[in-house]
């Protein structure tokens, strides 16, 4: 983590030095036709935040704090103008452009790519990006496309759209799933093994819930039973035994689904007060035009609640 953020730090002192250079830089045109607006989690207002559910929310402030980060090491950089480091609207543009249209490479250093960083997110992407021995970037398509249509690539986790809202500042609304927002701080190695994982422990947009959501909430609740139990179970996980693992899923369903239950209304009670909250906002003028980014959060939250509520139709007709 460490040495990728060092690369992305040198790319966002790459963008920096370009633009003081203007003209005279041979990016200037790729540079002069970059959006000016973003819509990422460090481009986020105090509203915006307040705006969005606990989980995206955090995701964004995490963007903002690097943020801050990058702009208090500028101090320490020589080579930049005294004007460029003291304009935080600038450095908020320059960490904007790079996290929004960096590629990692394979040897873990991140590059920005002229051209092939116009490439949109997919969650079914019909192209690849690949670098040859010498750095050289390619683009070659999975299957045939047709005259016409977009060229789209991976951003990263298509079923963590918070996540690709808060680097991004886009909502990938194709997405199939959505992390459960079942957050542990700090899980052990056993909950790890046992399936806790963003990128596994989802809800799916028709109210399909993950096995590893429901292997996860078992593993905590015989935690509070027995940790004998809890051993007995995580083993059987862990050896593949389908036939013990099936029959603990069985005889603590209820108190399993009733705590999934308990967590999925949590979630929607939150984005509920926050709709009306934002009734309140926006009967108060704090619309989209004093805060432009108020819709791309409000159709997050719609989307979100949308899957739970369908994911909470699916719990309750469970018997």
């Amino acid at each position: 983590e460490a040495s990728n953020r060092l690369s992305q730090f040198y790319l966002f002192l790459k963008v920096l030095k370009e633009y003081e250079l203007g003209q005279d830089s041979f990016t200037y045109y790729w540079m002069n036709s970059l959006p000016r607006y973003f819509s990422n989690g460090a481009s986020l207002t105090d509203f915006c935040f307040g705006c969005l559910p606990p989980y995206a929310a955090e995701a964004s402030l995490a963007e903002k704090y690097k943020l801050k980060l990058f702009v208090q090491a500028l101090s320490q950089v020589p080579f930049l103008s005294t004007e460029s480091k003291n304009n935080e609207d600038l450095a908020k543009w320059a960490f904007s452009v790079v996290h929004t249209r960096y590629f990692p490479m394979a040897d873990g250093d991140c590059c920005i790519v002229p051209t092939a960083d116009f490439f949109n997110h997919g969650s079914e992407p019909n192209a690849y990006i690949t670098y040859d021995d010498e750095g050289n970037c390619y683009a070659f398509t999975t299957r045939e496309v047709q005259a016409g249509q977009p060229l789209m690539i991976s951003y990263g986790d298509s079923t963590n759209p918070s996540a690709l809202l808060a680097k991004y500042g886009f909502l990938d609304e194709s997405a199939p799933a959505t992390f459960c927002k079942y957050v542990v701080n700090n899980p052990s190695a056993e909950l790890v093994n046992m399936g806790y994982d963003p990128s596994r422990m989802l809800f799916y947009t028709n109210g399909e819930i993950a096995q590893e959501v429901w292997d996860v909430l078992l593993y905590e609740a015989l935690g509070k039973v027995s940790y004998d139990e809890q051993q007995s179970l995580y083993q059987a996980h862990m050896t593949g035994n389908v036939e013990l693992t099936l029959q603990y899923h069985q005889q603590y369903f209820e108190q399993t689904k009733s705590a999934l239950q308990e967590h999925v209304n949590f979630l929607l009670n939150e984005l509920e007060e926050l709709g009306l909250g934002l009734e309140i906002q926006v009967s108060q003028g704090q619309d989209a035009e004093r805060h432009p980014r108020l819709p791309l959060i409000m159709r997050h939250n719609e989307f979100i609640t949308k899957i739970l509520e369908n994911v909470q139709q699916n719990l309750d007709s469970m018997v």
